[in-house]
This record gives C-alpha cells, sequence and structure tokens, in this order.
C-alpha cells in the first residue's frame, strides 16, 4: 500500500512540475512583453509629474497612473519570478530557524497591523538543510502573508519547526483562520489560481512555492477545512542525508 501510495504521489509531482514548466516558458514570453511599455509608461509619468506643481489636478491623475503602473510592475516581477524556478540556484548549508527569524523580521509589523499573533516553536539544535535561503525565504513569505490574508478577524499563525529520524525536516505554518473549501485544495498549487479579491493576489505564490520545494527535493502538503484553519507543511532532507544520498549515488 506504501508503494502505491508513494507511485501516486511522485506521478502528482511530475505532472505539476510539466504543468509549470509549461506555463512557466509561457508567463516568462508575456512578462517580457509586457515589461517594455511598462518601462515607458513609468519613465513617461515620472517626467510628467516632474514638470507639474503637485497643486495641478493633472497631478493627481498622474500620481494614480503611476500607482497602476507599479503594481503592473509587481505583477510583471511575479510572473518573471515564477518563470526562474527552474533555473540553476545556488546551493549551501542552511539553518531554518534561522531564515524564519529573518522572514519574520520582515512580516511582524504587517501582522501587528492586521492584529494578527505569531507564536514560534522551534526544535533546538535543528538540523541544517541543504538549499538556498533566500528561495526558502521567499515560501515562508508566501506561505506567511497566505496565512494572515486568511485570518480577516484577527488570530494566530504558529511557526513550528521540527525533525524526525529520518533525516527530514519539517516546517509548519499553521492558522486559525477560514479555511480552504474541499473543491479547491487540489487547485491551490496551480498557477494564477486564487480565491482572493481583485487587487489582492496574482495566484502565484503557492505555484511558486510548490517549485522552489521540489528544487530542494522537499514535499508540501496542507491540512485544511473551511472553518477550522489550514496548516501547511514543508518537508526537506537534512544537509547530512542530501550528501549521504549523493556519494551513494557516485
Amino acid at each position: 500500500m506504501e508503494d502505491v501510495t508513494a507511485r501516486v504521489r511522485l506521478e502528482e509531482q511530475l505532472q505539476q512540475r510539466e504543468k509549470l514548466s509549461s506555463i512557466g516558458l509561457l508567463a516568462a514570453g508575456v512578462a517580457h512583453e509586457i515589461n517594455t511599455p511598462l518601462t515607458g509608461v513609468s519613465s513617461y509619468t515620472q517626467m510628467l509629474l516632474g514638470m507639474l506643481a503637485e497643486a495641478d489636478p493633472k497631478h493627481s491623475l498622474l500620481q494614480k497612473i503611476r500607482r497602476q503602473t507599479d503594481r503592473a510592475t509587481g505583477i510583471v516581477n511575479n510572473l518573471l519570478n515564477f518563470s526562474r524556478t527552474g533555473g540553476v540556484t545556488e546551493f549551501a548549508e542552511v539553518d531554518l530557524n534561522r531564515v524564519l527569524d529573518d522572514t519574520l523580521q520582515l512580516l511582524e509589523p504587517q501582522f501587528r497591523q492586521s492584529g494578527v499573533e505569531l507564536a514560534r516553536e522551534y526544535a533546538e539544535d535543528l538540523p541544517h538543510v541543504y538549499g538556498n535561503a533566500g528561495k526558502l525565504q521567499q515560501v515562508f513569505t508566501n506561505l506567511l502573508l497566505n496565512a494572515r490574508d486568511a485570518i480577516p478577524d484577527g488570530g494566530r499563525v504558529r511557526l513550528r519547526t521540527l525533525s524526525d529520524d529520518r533525516d527530514l525536516v519539517t516546517v509548519e505554518v499553521v492558522d486559525t483562520g477560514i479555511g480552504i473549501a474541499p473543491e479547491n485544495v487540489a487547485r491551490i498549487y496551480d498557477p494564477f489560481f486564487t480565491t482572493k479579491g481583485v487587487g489582492r493576489g496574482t495566484g502565484l505564490g503557492l505555484a511558486v512555492s510548490y517549485g522552489i520545494v521540489q528544487e530542494h527535493s522537499g514535499h508540501i502538503s496542507v491540512e485544511s477545512a473551511p472553518g477550522r484553519g489550514t496548516t501547511f507543511r514543508i518537508t526537506l532532507p537534512t544537509a547530512g542525508a542530501r550528501s549521504r544520498l549523493q556519494a551513494a549515488s557516485d
């Protein structure tokens, strides 16, 4: 039974990877085509702003154009980040507890403003993983911001790290939010799928995170139910386990 489950999981991962790769190529092409005219609009808008006094009614209109251009540029950058998940990445030994603390340092002001409590439960002497700290921080940022957005009336997000005796390290992001509808769980890693309102999300965060976790030879899973919160669980091989696996394959 375990062999069948492992084979099904592997097939699902391969299908998702092929889907992400195909859409990534499309996203890269679209992003590059859009980026050039956006740069022109942004430059001309900035130039016109410098020519008008702030009291001029046209100045406020240009400010609105600039804000919308900045938003569009952010979407393009997300597309480019998504399309680059399959590129060559520099790896080194990484302390996940430290990466999580660095991530929280950046996000804590937003959580305080939203009235969401953050709790840490870190395993002591957590084994290092072999990975890219910047990309892993991107994953944790996406998961934490999603957790915050799922708690509209305040609540709690818990970050937990643990290791087991199978040379694996696990990071859990647990929120007390609204949960995910069962019909949406299977689609959350699909590019551009989002349940957020217009202007609040591009639907690329979890797709990018999925690709990064796969790149680190890891696994990402979710447990959720409407009204009962959500738990995202990321499992990664330790640096020692990865070294032994590479040595055995040589």
